[in-house]
């Protein structure tokens, strides 16, 4: 029988038992509505505001700070759009990445439709983006400026320091970063950042899929995005939901802690790395091995395409993707590839393998086993590649 190895991370994560323990007393005997008056809605209340204290502790945020949401890509809208609408008054210029998650990315599109301006900055050939960039691009009348911590594609880390504080050097300047990605793999503090708003997933971090939080800085101005009965202080409407809240308490707190095994991940990410171009022919790395996430990995292949290739690695028990998993059913290349200057084809040829601390020095030795002879049996079939040769 083959081995099972689960190398897509990025795209979700399994949720951990003791995340599931702190969850589970919320399905039953703490089943009340944190809004409701009498005892059981009280005790849930009382859950809320822990696990919004303790998310907070993690994040080095105030607990008033701290909003929850359905997950990353609802904390994407409400942060863009919500920033955007509520200083529109002021100018309508908002500065963003050419490779950010579809989520930004599509919001951006609908604020067009709304008569704002748009720069997409662009990335240079490793996936890197420079403040100084950041800095030229904005304007007397930009009032946002929206740049993911860590590209979920490639693992690109982005200087969100120094590109907030640019920002800030301009008055008036919102800076909101999409840290999806990040949070649990690099350290989070909004407060060392500087940042105004910050948007986080629970999936990403062996919670369930369907939570998320906003960070949102004492005194900026953003517009609701869902109203309803006043939950969240009127800022979000809707009931909490207050299992998966706990859970994601749960998973921050434990993420946080995990941080110190990052050194053994990125070690066996670079193995990887090495094994594979050392045993592939016209094999590249996507993006820079210096400023990266520690388990991520993407790799094009050229002449083949990506989507055979994770189904036949499927076939042997490995789980990978050619990308993000949001936009995985679409045939078109990857704009993240595209944007760091990969023309079509090469582009359609990669992989992205994402490890976690659940990985071992055995599952990378299987990809190692059984990744080259995939390539070459789908090369073997491939006019473009017998002519290369």
């Amino acid at each position: 029988m083959n081995r099972f190895v689960y190398a897509d991370n990025a795209a979700t994560t399994s949720v951990l038992p003791e995340v599931l323990a702190e969850m589970t007393p919320c399905f039953a005997a703490e089943y009340g509505n944190p809004s409701s008056r009498y005892s059981l809605g009280r005790s849930a209340s009382q859950l809320l505001s822990d696990a919004r204290a303790r998310i907070a502790d993690v994040l080095g945020a105030k607990p008033t700070e701290i909003f929850f949401t359905s997950g990353g890509s609802e904390s994407d809208n409400w942060a863009i759009k919500g920033a955007a609408r509520a200083n529109a008054s002021r100018g309508k210029h908002i500065v963003t990445t050419a490779y950010e998650h579809h989520a930004v990315l599509h919001t951006m599109e609908s604020l067009k439709k709304e008569g704002f301006d748009i720069t997409y900055l662009k990335p240079d050939g490793q996936g890197e983006i420079r403040p100084e960039d950041l800095e030229a691009a904005i304007r007397p009348d930009t009032i946002l400026v929206s740049v993911m911590f860590a590209n979920n594609e490639i693992g690109t880390v982005l200087p969100i320091r120094e590109m907030a504080e640019v920002t800030h050097r301009h008055p008036g300047v919102l800076f909101f970063t999409d840290a999806v990605q990040a949070v649990g793999n690099v350290p989070v503090n909004v407060k060392d950042l500087g940042v105004d708003m910050l948007a986080l997933s629970g999936h990403k971090i062996h919670a369930p899929k369907g939570i998320g939080v906003l960070y949102v800085k004492t005194g900026t101005r953003i517009a609701n995005l869902i109203d309803g009965g006043g939950q969240e202080r009127g800022r979000r409407g809707g009931t909490e939901n207050l299992p998966y809240i706990r859970g994601l308490a749960k998973a921050l707190e434990i993420a946080s802690d995990g941080l110190s095994d990052m050194p053994r991940i990125a070690a066996m990410r670079d193995r990887l790395a090495e094994g594979i171009l050392a045993a592939i022919p016209y094999a590249r790395i996507n993006g820079t091995m210096k400023n990266r996430l520690p388990g991520n990995l993407n790799v094009a292949f050229e002449f083949i395409e990506g989507e055979s290739l994770t189904l036949l690695l499927d076939m042997e028990g490995i789980c990978a993707s050619t990308g993000s998993a949001c936009s995985s059913a679409t045939l078109e290349p990857s704009h993240v590839l595209l944007a760091i200057g990969l023309p079509h084809e090469k582009a359609h040829g990669s992989l992205r393998i994402t490890l976690s601390h659940e990985n071992t020095e055995e599952d990378v030795d299987y990809i190692l086993e059984k990744l080259p002879p995939i390539v070459k049996r789908l090369r073997d079939m491939s006019p473009l590649y017998d002519g290369a040769k």
